[in-house]
This record gives C-alpha cells, sequence and structure tokens, in this order.
C-alpha cells in the first residue's frame, strides 16, 4: 500500500481515538470541515482548532511557526529524533511531502495567544531569566536566545521557532531533553550545545520569564537574515 494511503488511513483512526469520546457524548448534528482543515483532526484535536496548543504541557502552540521548522519536527518525530509514541505512531507512514503540507498549514495560521503565565515567581529568577533570553551569559559562552529566535521572539524564518505563547513547563521539559540528548536536531545540533551550558536555576528562569510575555504586536517569525547566528545550527543552514 503507497504510503500516503496508509498514512491517510492513520490520521483517520487517530482522530477517531482522539474525538470518538466527545462527539459520542453530544447529541448535536457535527458538521465536519472540507479540505486540508479535516485531514488535519487527528493534529488538531490535541493541538487545537487552530493549533494554538491546550492548558497543558503536552500539546504546545504550534500555529504560526516557521514551516521549515515544523517540517523538522515531524520528521524527528517519524524518524527518532524525538520520542513521544502517538506522535511516532501517527507520522510512522507519512512521506515527506504530506508532511510539508501539514507544516504549511500551520505555519500559516495565526489564532490569539493565550494569556500571559501569573503564578507567582520570584523577582530575582524572573531577572535572571531575562538576562540570558535578552543577554546571554558571554563568560559561559551562552548565546543570548533572541539572537537566534529574534528580537521579538517569534521565530526567524525558515527554521528557528518562536518562543511565546508556551507554559513554562513545557519550555523547561524541552530544554531538559536537549541537554539530556533525549530530544536531537539536524547537526550541528546548536540547541543541544547551548542546553549542556545551563543549569536547573537557568532553565526555570528562561521559561518563567518567556511563559510572562505578552503577545508581540506581529506575531510572524522574522524574515531570514543574512546576519550570521551565534554558532552553527543545522536547522537554519546560512
Amino acid at each position: 500500500m503507497h504510503r500516503r494511503t496508509i498514512g491517510s488511513s492513520v490520521l483517520f483512526v487517530l482522530y477517531a481515538l482522539c474525538s470518538g469520546a466527545a462527539l459520542a457524548a453530544s447529541d448535536a448534528p457535527v458538521t465536519l470541515p472540507s479540505g486540508m482543515a479535516e485531514r488535519m483532526r487527528a493534529c488538531t484535536s490535541c493541538h487545537g482548532v487552530q493549533g494554538q496548543g491546550r492548558n497543558n504541557d503536552y500539546f504546545p502552540r504550534i500555529a504560526g511557526k516557521p514551516a521549515d521548522y515544523l517540517f523538522n519536527q515531524l520528521t524527528a518525530f517519524r524518524d527518532g529524533g524525538r520520542t513521544y509514541p502517538p506522535m511516532g505512531f501517527l507520522l510512522a507512514f507519512l512521506p515527506d511531502e504530506y508532511l510539508r503540507q501539514i507544516s504549511q498549514y500551520f505555519a500559516d495560521l495565526q489564532p490569539p495567544f493565550p494569556e500571559p503565565d501569573s503564578t507567582p515567581v520570584a523577582p530575582k529568577v524572573l531577572a535572571a531569566g531575562e538576562q540570558l533570553v535578552l543577554h546571554g551569559d558571554p563568560a559561559r559562552k551562552i548565546p543570548a536566545c533572541i539572537a537566534c529566535h529574534g528580537a521579538r521572539m517569534t521565530g526567524t524564518q525558515p527554521g528557528i521557532p518562536g518562543l511565546l505563547g508556551l507554559h513554562a513547563s513545557y519550555i523547561a521539559g524541552q530544554m531538559g531533553t536537549w541537554r539530556a540528548g533525549t530530544r536531537r536536531a539536524l547537526e550541528p545540533d546548536c540547541m543541544h550545545s547551548i542546553a549542556v551550558k545551563l543549569n536547573d536555576r537557568d532553565i526555570t528562569a528562561v521559561s518563567s520569564w518567556l511563559a510572562r510575555q505578552p503577545r508581540p504586536a506581529d506575531p510572524r517569525p522574522a524574515p531570514a537574515s543574512a546576519e550570521r547566528l551565534p554558532l552553527a545550527c543545522g536547522s537554519q543552514p546560512q
């Protein structure tokens, strides 16, 4: 059977598993959207109707991120660079062409951002996070987050994601997987090189500060730039 045919079947099964219980509990008629939105039901049933994310640590915002970044994450889940069994099962038989269609679909969406986190955090922790995000730590050769992710922290085309609209615990968890090497990217894996220099306090500070930032006036990723990154990064070749 052709990979796309198998993949479409997997998408349908995943959607049925994720949404069947909710549909069964409702007597109201259900109107299914057509085209790409319908095919994305397996994705949006977890990540939100417009990819805006859920109020938990497992289904982050994917809307509006650069298409190349999203494609890299989908292939990583499919090929083992990232490990999360439901995603691996969903993507196992999908070809690159279809993954690029999925990536572009969500890259084109810009739903509202969630309200910033307001849980109490010590001002000293937030100040340390702001310092690392905006200025880095030259003494430890840690570049500022904005040097790659953009001054507005909305990402940079074609392959660097935005950092806003995510829960602090999700950001911290991903930084931990980068540091441990259980999340990998295209070589050279610049995020692993940075994460291994961060201690737990750094990760808490950065994730807490980022989660408190308001929606930017322009949420789109910054255009690709000819300016060199602080270190070589396989997902953003220059």
